[in-house]
């Protein structure tokens, strides 16, 4: 099971950290893949374009590759379930825990006037998504372990307070780290809120596409033979080694190696081929967004069955809890 917020448009990074991944996943696994729409109101109360980006969100999964009709694609809004049993971790939350953790002082930092209730019981609620389906594996980066961790006492407290039920949620990622992909600036990795023009998005055009790479930071570029590769330019050969050919990327790290290269000249290349990538996912994505009949069909066979597993979840925990009198 995971999930990814409708607050932006997707970028390279949520592709080959956790898209990838997914489409992978669905192959082989029991996958539920949710929007998670109420999280969204945690940082951003204002609505008007909550549906438009709940849609867009939706289409660019599906034209990364993953298959409503393999896995289990659905709107967090339209399971009630989630609700429940986030309300049911809460008694098994304490504040303490829930303050400490480094999203929730990393949005108090950036959004001070709104540090709501939702904020704080962020990780609860994202337990009650893994656990909602008694998921085994949940595919995440390092930046979401510490939530996943807290999933995993949230499910060792309710089982020794209870009586057993939920599985443990461990990382998966097929045996190797997910890549986080860099921003083009260097500065962090890329990020569908912050600098947008350091971050390639699913949806920007061939031109764009070509401005924020050839604007990417380097450096003046070595000075001698076998010269150290600093972060920045370490960082675009990363992007590059996503979308272009090995040979290529070793034919620019040898004349880095040489101290004759030329970044101008790798950053055309990079654009060229980032272009080729981005191209038919954006061009596939637009044409499911306009497509509401598919999409609603797509979201509501997803609820059937997301509810389904959800309904059955709750039954059990209101049974084993003795929430069920009659």
């Amino acid at each position: 099971m995971s999930g990814i917020r409708p607050t932006g448009f997707l970028h390279l990074g949520n592709y080959f950290g956790a898209l990838q991944n997914y489409v992978r996943m669905q192959d082989e696994y029991d996958c539920y893949f949710m929007v998670a729409d109420w999280h969204s109101l945690t940082t951003h109360p204002d609505t008007k374009e909550l549906r438009s980006s709940v849609l867009r969100v939706l289409a660019e999964n599906i034209a990364a590759g993953i298959d409503p009709e393999r896995a289990c694609l659905y709107l967090q809004s339209q399971i009630p379930e989630i609700a429940e049993l986030y309300l049911l971790l809460n008694m098994l939350a304490y504040k303490g825990e829930l303050e400490k953790t480094n999203t929730f002082k990393e949005k108090v930092r950036l959004q001070p006037e709104n540090v709501n209730a939702g904020l704080l019981t962020y990780p609860v609620l994202q337990a009650a998504d893994i656990m909602i389906h008694r998921a085994k594996y949940v595919p995440v980066g390092k930046d979401q372990e510490q939530h996943l961790e807290m999933a995993r006492n949230f499910a060792q407290r309710f089982n020794h307070r209870y009586g057993e039920l939920f599985p443990e949620p461990a990382a998966f990622n097929f045996g190797k780290e997910l890549v986080k992909v860099p921003s083009l600036d260097g500065a962090g990795k890329m990020s569908k809120s912050e600098n947008q023009y350091a971050t390639l998005y699913l949806a920007d055009n061939d031109d764009m596409i070509r401005k924020k790479v050839m604007k990417a930071k380097t450096d003046t570029g070595p000075i001698k033979e076998n010269s150290e590769i600093p972060e920045t330019v370490h960082n675009l050969f990363l992007i590059m080694s996503l979308v272009t050919g090995k040979d290529v990327v070793m034919h620019y790290e040898e004349e880095h190696k040489k101290g004759a290269i030329r970044y101008a000249d790798m950053k055309k290349q990079l654009a060229e081929d980032m272009v080729k990538f981005i191209t038919p996912i954006r061009e596939k994505a637009e044409s499911i967004y306009h497509d509401e009949k598919y999409l609603k069909q797509v979201v509501e066979k997803g609820r059937e069955k997301a509810g389904k597993s959800a309904g059955e979840t709750i039954r059990l925990a209101r049974e084993i809890i003795r929430l069920k009198y009659f």
